[in-house]
């Protein structure tokens, strides 16, 4: 995927200000001659560790940490954000959160992207930069913290960073939908995994990538209608 220079120099000054005790984050490196992008390429630190399905406490917990962290930051330091990002991911995010619209007849003939959609209801919760990806991206290794990459940035509620973990979970990874109560005490916590469905649904229509089949789409289901009736 192609990055704006301008949003790794963001990231990595905002990332090595981060208070790291709780976890250790992937950063940025430049070249020996300084620069973050060559060729459309760009490298991050390697963190040791591992994905581990199924610990979604732990990664949950990561979550919390990194975004307590960046909370803590110096509002001069973090904001403004770089340039509007244009990737399938950004867009999605947007759409979620009515900053943008649906494509013309984007919801035609979705019944899941429609419910969705008819679901959402105001949301009044402080935002700030979360990392809106942390499902697999949240390692463990023994005797250290865990490590968090691929830093994806978004300006948004905590809540629907972890939304987002509860949504892949329990879609894509079978978790139960114990998960979704476990978390429910978040304000807002049901409409912020309505956007979370909504934002990964429409990242699968954009690519395209592919919708929950099978089991999957049970469990979709499922989720999609706890998650509205907690909303």
């Amino acid at each position: 995927m192609n990055v704006e220079p301008a949003w790794l120099e963001w990231e990595e000054r905002v990332l090595v200000t981060v208070d790291q005790d709780a976890f250790r984050i992937q950063q940025p490196r430049r070249t020996l001659d300084g620069r973050l992008v060559v060729d459309g390429w760009f490298a991050r630190d390697y963190l040791e560790g591992a994905h581990e399905p199924g610990h979604w406490s732990e990664i949950i917990g990561a979550g919390d940490a990194l975004h307590a962290a960046l909370a803590a930051l110096p509002e001069r330091l973090v904001h403004p954000l770089p340039v509007a990002r244009t990737d399938p991911w950004a867009v999605a995010d947007r759409i979620a959160w009515e900053e943008e619209p649906l494509p013309p007849n984007g919801a035609a003939g979705d019944r899941a992207l429609r419910e969705l959609i008819a679901a959402r209801r105001p949301i009044r919760l402080p935002a700030h930069v979360v990392h809106g990806d942390l499902t697999g991206n949240v390692l463990f290794a023994g005797g250290l913290v865990p490590a968090i990459i691929d830093f994806s940035p978004y300006r948004r509620p905590p809540a629907y960073a972890i939304g987002v973990i509860v949504a892949d979970a329990v879609v894509w990874h079978g978790a139960d939908l114990d998960l979704l109560n476990a978390e429910a005490w978040r304000p807002s916590f049901g409409q912020c995994v309505v956007r979370a469905l909504i934002f990964r649904h429409l990242t699968a229509l954009v690519l395209p990538a592919r919708l929950p089949t099978g089991a999957a789409a049970d469990r979709y289901a499922s989720l999609r209608k706890a998650a509205i009736r907690l909303s």
